[in-house]
């Protein structure tokens, strides 16, 4: 892994605009546990932000689907959007099946995003990639890590996940995500593997036990743009940048939260 992530990351609490970041989440969060409607109503709340951040998480991907297409759609082979979409809708589905399985062995919980995304077992699927394998993934840019390094540095993470520790859950979620993003382990999907696992990370925290939250709203919300912005900044390793992407997380954690704050209103109002 880079030096930034391979020190402990409780470490990381403390880089700049971290904890206040932290702060935010939290309390975010905290007011939409505490809304009326997830008293009674929790089980619709979460299949809602599962649909949410499915389509966010695709619309990051390239294919920036309305809710309301995504939602009645029932064919996902056709193009490549479609597939994308798809793809999205089966890593919501299957993430909370795998929150048992992480804190073991994360690194066979990624190896099943990867196949679940995928949709078929591809010669390709389900493992990191070899030598002289490409990587289909338009939306990031930066120069790939070889094989040698991704598996160094897929070793690392796991220990610090299996590890556990006192780092806040934002910042374990976005490391996780911001490592698979920059290591794109996997010949496909690799954008989408890195939300979802990060969603996993979240809600295996404790911080989002419900999986209510979700952050693929807030990191669509905010635009390809300023992800890739944050992005860059992480691969930086500096201080500043590595905490921009934390907080630039937090801000997607809290965006979700806001989300699903609305759509509590709706059902309270009879609305949805």
């Amino acid at each position: 892994m880079s030096t930034h992530a391979s020190d402990p990351l409780a470490a990381l609490g403390s880089l700049p605009g971290v904890a206040d970041a932290v702060d935010s989440v939290r309390k975010a969060v905290d007011r939409v546990y505490g809304h009326r409607v997830m008293r009674r109503r929790s089980n619709e709340i979460s299949s809602e932000a599962a649909l949410r951040g499915a389509r966010g998480s695709a619309a990051l991907s390239g294919a920036d689907w309305a809710l309301e297409e995504v939602r009645r759609r029932t064919d996902f082979g056709s193009d490549a959007e479609a597939r994308t979409v798809g793809a999205a809708l089966r890593l919501g589905a299957e993430a909370g099946q795998l929150l048992s399985i992480w804190r073991q062995s994360p690194l066979r919980v990624l190896a099943r995003l990867h196949l679940v995304a995928a949709g078929d077992p591809g010669e390709s699927v389900g493992r990191p990639r070899l030598d002289g394998e490409t990587v289909d993934e338009p939306l990031v840019e930066a120069p790939l890590p070889t094989p040698a390094e991704v598996a160094g540095r897929l070793d690392g993470l796991a220990e610090l996940i299996v590890a556990g520790g006192e780092a806040p859950a934002l910042v374990t979620a976005a490391v996780v995500h911001g490592e698979l993003l920059a290591l794109r382990p996997f010949t496909t999907y690799n954008g989408l593997v890195a939300r979802a696992a990060e969603r996993i990370a979240l809600v295996g925290s404790g911080l989002d036990p419900k999986a209510i939250c979700p952050a693929e709203v807030g990191h669509a919300e905010q635009g390809r743009a300023a992800y890739l912005a944050a992005f860059e900044g992480y691969l930086s390793g500096t201080p500043e940048g590595v905490g921009g992407w934390i907080a630039h997380c937090g801000r997607s954690v809290e965006l979700g939260v806001r989300e699903s704050t609305a759509v509590c209103e709706a059902l309270q109002r009879g609305a949805a």
